[in-house]
C-alpha cells in the first residue's frame, strides 16, 4: 500500500502470495438496472441463518441494489437457499469464489463481481447491520469513503456470540481506539461499507482467518486519509445457529499482528487522525437529531 505522506511511509506490511483472481458470476445472474449498493455475503453452510438474512435485506432494502451471495465450495448448503429465493429478488447472484477459502478471498471475488460504485460487507449470521445500511449509505452519499458499524459507542451494542470472543473484541477495541488513536471505536467488526474504487488502494495481506481483514482495512483507512464514518447498531450474532469459523489460538494471532502493524503505523503518522463522522439511527435516539 502506498503511504498516504512519503516523508512519513506505512511499515511494509506482512506479505501473503497472491492467488489470483475471482470468477464470474454463475450463469443466470440479474441483469436488472444499475444498483446503487453491493452487498457481499461471504457464506459457509449458512442456509439458516442465510433465509432470515435475505428476506430482511429484499424488506428492508428499498432502493436498486445487488445481493452477492458469495461460497468457496459448490456443495455449500446455502446455495439452494439462493436457488429457491433468485425468482423472487431481483439482483440475488450466487458467486463461486476460486481465490482460496476464507472470507478475504471471498470478499476478494464480490468486489470483483459487484457491479456498484458501493460496497457493503456484511455477515450472514448477523442481521444488525442490515437495520443501518441507509444510514451507513447516507454518510456515503455526504462523501464519505469508508463507514465502519460500531457495537461498542454512540448506543451501539453486541448481543450473542462466543463469550470469550466478545471480552477480546472488546478490550482490543478499547485498546486500540485509545492507544493508537484510531478513529473507530470498533475496527474489528466485519460491517464496513466503501467506494469499490479503492478497494485495490488497500493492498489486503491478511491471512484468511476469521475476519481480520476487516480489522485491517480500518486500519489502513485511517492511514490512507479517507473520509471516515461510524454508526452504531445493536449486533445480533448467531441468532439462528449456523457453524462459526472462530478459534481463540488462530484468530488472537492474526488480530494482534494487525494490532501491532496499526501501532507501528501510529507513531509514523505525521499527526493525529481525524474523527469519524457519526451517524446515530433515529430509532436508537428518538428524540434526538439523527446527525451529530
Amino acid at each position: 500500500m502506498n503511504a498516504p505522506n512519503q516523508d512519513h511511509p506505512l511499515p511494509a506490511p506482512p506479505a501473503v502470495p497472491s492467488r489470483g483472481p475471482a470468477e464470474t458470476p454463475a450463469p443466470g445472474a440479474s441483469t436488472a438496472a444499475q444498483p446503487e449498493l453491493s452487498v457481499l455475503l461471504p457464506v459457509r453452510n449458512e442456509e439458516m441463518n442465510l433465509r432470515v438474512m435475505l428476506r430482511i435485506l429484499q424488506t428492508v432494502l428499498e432502493f436498486p441494489h445487488e445481493v452477492l451471495v458469495i461460497h468457496d465450495t459448490p456443495d455449500d448448503r446455502s446455495i439452494p437457499v439462493v436457488r429457491e429465493l433468485q425468482p423472487r429478488y431481483p439482483g440475488l447472484r450466487l458467486i463461486h469464489n476460486t481465490l482460496g477459502r476464507g472470507v478475504i478471498n471471498a470478499v476478494r471475488a464480490g468486489v470483483a463481481a459487484a457491479r456498484a460504485e458501493t460496497v457493503v460487507i456484511l455477515c450472514a449470521d448477523d442481521t444488525g447491520p442490515v437495520l443501518v445500511i441507509e444510514d451507513m449509505l447516507a454518510l456515503m452519499r455526504e462523501g464519505c469513503d469508508f463507514v465502519s458499524v460500531t457495537r461498542y459507542a454512540h448506543g451501539g451494542r453486541r448481543l450473542g456470540g462466543s463469550l470469550i470472543g466478545g471480552l477480546l473484541s472488546r478490550t482490543a477495541n478499547w485498546l486500540f481506539h485509545r492507544l493508537v488513536r484510531s478513529p473507530f471505536t470498533d475496527a474489528t467488526t466485519g460491517g464496513k461499507m466503501f467506494r469499490r474504487a479503492l478497494f485495490e488502494k488497500f493492498d489486503l495481506q491478511s491471512r484468511p482467518v476469521g475476519w481480520a481483514f476487516a480489522f485491517e482495512m480500518a486500519i489502513k483507512a485511517q492511514h490512507l486519509g479517507l473520509k471516515l464514518g461510524e454508526v452504531p447498531l445493536v449486533s445480533i450474532d448467531r441468532l439462528f445457529g449456523g457453524q462459526s469459523s472462530f478459534r481463540v489460538g488462530p484468530w488472537v494471532k492474526e488480530y494482534l499482528r494487525w494490532f501491532l502493524w496499526g501501532v507501528r503505523a501510529a507513531w509514523k503518522a505525521p499527526r493525529r487522525p481525524e474523527p469519524a463522522r457519526v451517524r446515530v439511527p433515529v430509532f436508537y435516539q428518538p428524540t434526538a437529531d439523527a446527525h451529530r
